[in-house]
């Protein structure tokens, strides 16, 4: 039958225009995870169409920062505890989204839904750990992670030569804690 994408390519095109224009430094890193997501993906011998849905579960993963206002996406200092209570919904409603769209792809919805789980129970939104994170989601927040340890963003101007290194640090650090070994 062949590879059927998990939305059409002109959904996928307008979602990632509103993101863009939503917020410049979300649209950057899209972008970037996208390509660390194929990297990771070729590099484990997946087959061709798991590529190109991970890719656009990649492309997808921050949807739900369409519905939290730019104010607070674009903050420049720390958020309040109030502002983070919004901010940890984007997963929730970026899930709700695409089942309003009638996506049915597992790998769009688990990363969408669960990129912010730890493994440990810590994440958001729903508080969940271990075995109940989906596996895409688990690696995904390596990537999404270092993405943004590494690039500039509203709250953080520079970044500096060693970011890299710090970050690669702060991933093996969080190992068995956020992030699966």
């Amino acid at each position: 039958m062949g590879y059927v994408a998990p939305v059409s390519p002109d959904d996928l095109q307008t979602l990632i225009r509103a993101i863009e224009a939503k917020d410049l430094s979300t649209a950057a890193h899209t972008w970037r995870v996208v390509m660390y997501a194929r990297a990771m993906a070729e590099a484990g011998g997946l087959d061709r169409d798991r590529i190109e849905r991970l890719s656009i579960a990649a492309a997808l993963h921050d949807v739900g920062k369409l519905d939290i206002p730019s104010s607070i996406l674009q903050k420049p200092t720390r958020l309040s505890p109030e502002e983070f209570e919004v901010i940890q919904q984007h997963p929730v409603l970026g899930y709700a989204r695409m089942v309003t769209m009638d996506v049915e792809d597992s790998d769009v919805l688990d990363l969408v839904r669960y990129h912010h789980e730890r493994v440990d129970g810590q994440g958001y939104p729903y508080g969940i750990g271990g075995a109940e994170i989906p596996e895409i989601a688990k690696y995904f927040a390596v990537i999404d992670t270092f993405d943004a340890l590494t690039s500039v963003r509203p709250y953080r101007q520079r970044i500096g030569k060693d970011a890299g290194d710090r970050a690669i640090d702060e991933l093996r650090a969080g190992v068995g804690s956020r992030y699966c070994a």
